[in-house]
C-alpha cells in the first residue's frame, strides 16, 4: 500500500515548482514509510510513497516506461495490491512484454501499455493509481471496484490536483479548506452514511468507487467502468454454499500473497474467524498471527444490549485456539484513546468518531510494528445482510436509509434558522432517492426480494464506505495494509443475485454464510449472534467526552455557531433517546469537529 498524489496544469508549469510536489507528497508519508519518488516534466508533477509489500528492492516509483522507442514516459503512481498480477504477467509476456521487477507495479504498467484506460477492467484487487501518458498529453486517474482505496481530486479550469488524501491537496497552491452549505449537510445530515464522490470540502471530489477520470487539454471527463448486474439466480443451496466456499477461499488465498510479515484480525464474530481460519489453514497451523482489541475493565463495566449481547474475549480465546494462532491481545485504556483523538482526525482530514477511530488507530498501531499486512473480515455483513437493520421489518419499510432513525439524524443539532434554511431532511431524502435510482433492477422482481436488493445496495454503497474509509485512513496512518477479502469483486458479484431467503437461510441473519461455515469453525463461533465493534464502556470515558462536549458550548468555539445549544445541552447531560454510546459518539464528533475546523483552518462559507 502507497501513497499517491500529482498536479497537472496546462498553463502553469508545476515541474518549475519543485517545492509544491515534495511538499504534497511529504503529506503521505505516513501511507509509504519505506519510500519516496517524484518524477516533474513541464506541466506535471507525481508523487509517491512507498509501503513495500511485494517484490520490497524492486517497484519503486513513480514508475516509467515508453510505449515505443523514443517516445515521451508514461509515468504511473500506483497504491494497492493487485492480486491476478502474476497471471497478468504471464500474458503480457506472450504478448511481447519485458519485465524488469517482480512487483505488481511494473505489471499495472505494462497492461496500461497494452491495453491503455481499458486495463482497469482486468485488475482484481484494492487499488487507486494515476498514469500520466506524456505523449498524449493525458492523465488517468482510476480506483477499484468497491471503493477499498482512496482517491481524491479538484478539479479547477486549468488543471487538476490529486492524492490518496486530502491532505495532500491542501498542500497545493490551487486548493484550500472551505466548508460550503453541502458540506455542513454532509457532516450532518449524511453522518453514518457517505455519499459517493462527495468530499466535504468545497470543490473537493472523491473518484468514485469502480470509476476512470481522464483530464486533458479539453478537461476533465468521468466514466464508470464496473457496476453490478441484476440476473436470475439459477443455483440450489448446496451449490450455492459450495460456490461461496470456493469464492472465499481463493480470495483469501490471494491476498495471503506477501513479501513481508502478515496477521488477522479477529474479534470471535463469524466474519472475521471465518477469514482466519481459512488463512490459517492456508499457511498452516501455528503460522498464522492474530489480534484482536480490547479495553482495560471491559468485563466489570460491560452491560449487554441488542448492538452487544456479548464480550467478544470468550469467543476470540475459542477461535485462538482452534487455529492455534500466535495471538495478542491489544487493551486499551481510557487515556490511551482520549490521546489519539487528533491522530485519528489528522489521519481521516475529517472529523473522526471517538472510540470507535481511536481504539482502531491504537490496535494498528500496536500491529505495524510486528506485522505489515493485515486481513480483515470487512464488508461481510453488506454482502451477505448481516445486520440488525436488516432484518428490521420498520427499518426496512421505512422510506429512508435504513440505519438511520430518521432523515434528520444528527442535523438535529444545528440552529433552528441553519435547520430551516438548509432543509437537512431534504437533502437526506435528496441522497436516498438518487440512490434508489441506481439500483440495478432484475425484471418481474417485487416484494421482499426487490426490497431487500435495494437495501443491500443501499448497504454496499452508501454504508460499507464509511467503514472501508475508516479502516484505510486508521491503518495507513500507521503503515500497515489491511486486506479485506469479503470484498472480493467475484464474491460480491455472486452473492449479489443470490434470493434474500437463501442468504437469511434458515431464518438467521448470514445464514447462508453460517452455512459456509459450518464445518471450519465451532458451533458457538458459527451461531455468534452479530455484535458491533467494540466501544469504551469505562465511565470515565463517558464523563472526559461529555466534559469536552459541554465545554464547546461555553467557550468561543468554531463549532458553536452553527449549534443548538439546548439541543446540545441535553444531548450532554443524557437526555436523549439515543442508546449511551452513540451518545458518546456523537458528541466525541462534535468535539472533533472543532478539533478539524481549527487545525485544518476551515474557512465556513455558511450563513448562520
Amino acid at each position: 500500500m502507497c501513497g499517491i498524489t500529482g498536479w497537472v496544469d496546462w498553463e502553469r508549469r508545476p515541474a518549475d515548482e519543485p517545492g509544491v510536489l515534495e511538499a504534497m507528497t511529504d503529506t503521505l508519508a505516513c501511507r509509504g514509510p519505506d519510500g519516496r519518488g517524484t518524477w516533474l516534466d513541464g506541466h506535471a508533477a507525481i508523487g509517491h510513497r512507498r509501503l513495500a509489500v511485494i517484490d520490497p528492492k524492486g517497484g519503486a516509483q513513480p514508475m516509467l516506461a515508453h510505449a515505443r522507442p523514443g517516445s515521451k514516459p508514461v509515468v504511473l503512481t500506483f497504491s494497492g495490491e493487485v492480486y491476478n498480477f502474476a497471471e497478468l504477467r504471464t500474458e503480457l509476456r506472450a504478448r511481447g512484454h519485458r519485465f524488469t521487477t517482480r512487483s505488481d507495479t511494473e505489471v499495472v504498467l505494462r497492461a496500461y501499455l497494452e491495453w491503455g484506460a481499458e486495463c482497469v477492467r482486468r485488475l482484481e484487487g484494492m487499488f487507486a493509481f494515476a498514469v500520466f501518458d506524456a505523449e498524449r498529453e493525458r492523465l488517468l486517474l482510476a480506483r477499484d471496484r468497491l471503493g477499498i482505496k482512496p482517491l481524491y481530486y479538484h478539479h479547477y479550469a486549468e488543471g487538476i490536483v490529486f492524492g490518496s488524501e486530502p491532505k495532500a491537496l491542501l498542500a497545493s497552491p490551487v486548493f484550500d479548506a472551505a466548508l460550503d452549505d453541502e458540506g455542513v449537510l454532509e457532516l450532518f445530515a449524511m453522518f453514518g452514511t457517505r455519499t459517493p464522490g462527495n468530499a466535504v470540502l468545497r470543490d473537493l471530489h472523491e473518484l468514485r468507487p469502480g470509476s476512470l477520470l481522464e483530464f486533458d487539454r479539453r478537461g476533465a471527463r468521468t466514466r464508470t467502468y464496473w457496476r453490478l448486474r441484476s440476473a436470475p439466480h439459477t443455483d440450489d443451496l448446496d451449490t450455492t454454499v459450495r460456490t461461496v466456499r470456493g469464492l472465499l477461499d481463493d480470495s483469501v488465498n490471494q491476498q495471503l500473497v506477501s513479501d513481508v510479515p502478515l496477521c488477522a484480525l479477529v474479534s470471535g464474530g463469524l466474519d472475521s474467524s471465518l477469514i482466519g481460519v481459512l488463512a490459517s489453514g492456508a499457511v498452516g497451523a501455528g503460522a498464522l498471527s492474530t489480534f484482536a482489541v480490547d479495553f482495560a475493565g471491559s468485563a466489570a463495566d460491560f452491560r449487554a444490549d441488542a448492538n452487544r449481547p456479548t464480550l467478544d474475549a470468550p469467543y476470540v480465546r475459542t477461535l485462538v485456539e482452534h487455529i492455534e494462532s500466535r495471538h495478542t491481545d491489544v487493551v486499551l485504556d481510557v487515556p490511551d484513546l482520549l490521546s489519539t483523538f487528533e491522530r485519528a482526525t489528522r489521519a481521516r482530514d475529517l472529523p473522526c468518531l471517538g472510540d470507535l477511530d481511536g481504539s482502531l488507530y491504537l490496535l494498528f498501531e500496536a500491529i505495524a510494528g510486528r506485522s505489515t499486512v493485515a486481513l480483515s473480515g470487512e464488508s461481510a455483513d453488506e454482502v451477505f445482510g448481516g445486520y440488525a437493520w436488516f432484518h428490521d421489518r420498520r427499518a426496512i419499510a421505512r422510506d429512508g436509509f435504513p440505519w438511520n432513525l430518521d432523515d434528520t439524524g444528527f442535523a438535529n443539532v444545528l440552529t433552528p434558522a441553519l435547520k430551516q434554511r438548509l432543509q437537512p431532511q431534504r437533502y437526506a431524502a435528496d441522497r436516498y432517492a438518487d440512490a434508489l435510482a441506481e439500483v440495478p433492477r432484475l425484471a418481474g422482481e417485487d416484494g421482499v426480494d426487490r426490497r431487500m436488493r435495494e437495501v443491500s445496495y443501499l448497504a454496499l454503497t452508501r454504508f460499507l464506505p464509511v467503514l472501508l474509509d475508516r479502516k484505510d485512513r486508521m491503518s495507513m496512518a500507521v503503515g500497515l495494509e489491511v486486506r479485506v477479502p469479503f470484498c472480493d469483486t467475484r464474491l460480491v458479484e455472486y452473492v449479489w443475485n443470490v434470493p434474500w431467503a437463501m442468504k437469511a437461510i434458515d431464518g438467521t441473519p448470514k445464514g447462508l454464510l453460517r452455512r459456509v461455515a459450518a464445518d471450519l469453525l465451532p458451533r458457538e463461533l458459527v451461531d455468534r449472534p452479530k455484535t458491533m465493534y467494540p466501544t469504551a464502556p469505562d465511565p470515565r470515558y463517558d464523563a472526559a467526552v461529555r466534559a469536552a462536549a459541554r465545554s464547546l458550548l461555553a467557550g468561543d468555539s468554531a463549532i458553536r455557531p452553527l449549534l443548538d445549544v439546548e439541543r446540545v445541552t441535553a444531548l450532554v447531560d443524557g437526555d436523549s433517546r439515543r442508546p449511551a454510546w452513540m451518545q458518546r459518539m456523537a458528541l466525541a464528533y462534535l468535539t472533533q469537529i472543532e478539533l478539524w475546523l481549527r487545525r485544518y483552518e476551515v474557512k465556513l462559507t455558511v450563513s448562520v
